[in-house]
């Protein structure tokens, strides 16, 4: 009997170091499912600085005299005005007079527009400005001073680290007032597909490779401005078309609503119409909704990794760590697909 009860012992024991040694397993293959998944979202949630120019190759010598447009505008610049500019201004009634240090900025600290446009709607590459709470907007520029955003993130973003630091503080009042009292106009459609064109990286965005060949959409979003020429010449009013997988706005519509699982709802801090508003105990929550899905995707990826660890920034960390890349994608549509 003593020795059947020490077998039966033994057994147990080794079971349970077997079940112990599985559920470890287990947990560590989706950490690794879910980092694999990061890593992959990040080749079109994060932008792509143009490569190097090949020095064998001749530097095209575009005419300095050739009239330029954009859709819409009745402003015209020649190659020479438009290169000589930190940013064109194509649609000057869109917005008020632009303080200096938006439209050709104060050294060190360059200008805003050539991130953010001159109106500040931004592209997916940056953050759309265009009415953002002033008490927003100075929290995150304290958040880039303080390396408690855009260190370890995007390249695109590093920038804003020393754009932060560089700002006086008049400067920095002038452009908080600036940007918050500009108009937010939605400039993105949203577009549920199974397939998409291939792209690839040109300018900080993704743009349709030549020849139209269409690929699976799998788990991305693909936003590429529905102008490129407009896009390149820096007009504020360019759209953009943002692919997503299929059944992703109502998918997003229920995280938006209800949450997942421990993770509370989007609404139930940036509001029943995601347009933002301010919470007692955590402040100044921004709008959403009518914004690039891509933005608000790389910037849940960076919650999700820590790389927005201001104290503003506890409550998403703790929202993005129960949201799978899917969902991400799912609730990042649904908001870009609303209109505020």
């Amino acid at each position: 009997m003593r020795m059947s009860s020490r077998v039966s012992v033994a057994v147990a024991a080794t079971l349970c170091c077997m079940l112990a040694a599985t559920a470890a397993l287990a947990a560590t293959t989706v950490e690794d499912s879910a980092s694999a998944a990061l890593h992959a979202a990040k080749a079109w949630a994060f932008p792509v600085f143009p490569p190097p120019r090949d020095p064998h190759v001749p530097k095209p010598k575009p005419d300095p005299h050739k009239v330029l447009h954009v859709t819409g505008s009745t402003v015209s610049y020649t190659q020479a005005q438009l290169d000589s500019m930190e940013d064109a201004d194509w649609f000057p009634q869109d917005h008020a007079p632009a303080p200096q240090v938006v439209k050709t900025g104060r050294k060190p600290a360059r200008p805003c527009a050539e991130c953010h446009t001159v109106s500040g709607a931004g592209v997916p590459a940056t953050a759309t400005l265009d009415s953002l709470p002033k008490a927003y907007i100075l929290e995150q520029i304290a958040a880039f001073r303080a390396g408690q955003r855009g260190v370890g993130g995007p390249e695109t973003a590093h920038d804003m680290v020393e754009e932060a630091r560089a700002l006086t503080p008049a400067d920095l009042q002038q452009a908080v007032d600036y940007f918050s009292g500009t108009s937010f106009v939605p400039r993105v459609h949203v577009v549920e597909t199974a397939s998409v064109p291939k792209t690839h990286w040109q300018y900080f965005v993704l743009v349709p490779d030549k020849g139209g060949a269409r690929e699976p959409i799998g788990e991305r979003i693909i936003e590429t401005p529905a102008n490129f020429n407009d896009y390149e010449y820096s007009d504020a009013r360019v759209g953009y078309v943002a692919y997503v997988p299929p059944g992703s706005i109502a998918r997003g519509a229920v995280i938006a609503a209800q949450g997942n699982g421990s993770a509370p709802s989007c609404e139930s801090c940036h509001g029943a119409k995601l347009e933002g508003q301010t919470m007692p105990g955590i402040g100044v929550v921004p709008p959403l909704a009518g914004r690039s899905p891509t933005y608000i995707a790389r910037e849940l990826i960076l919650f999700r990794e820590g790389k927005r660890s201001d104290p503003a920034a506890a409550p998403m960390r703790a929202e993005v760590s129960q949201l799978t890349v899917p969902e991400m994608i799912d609730a990042a549509a649904y908001a870009a697909s609303q209109k505020p």
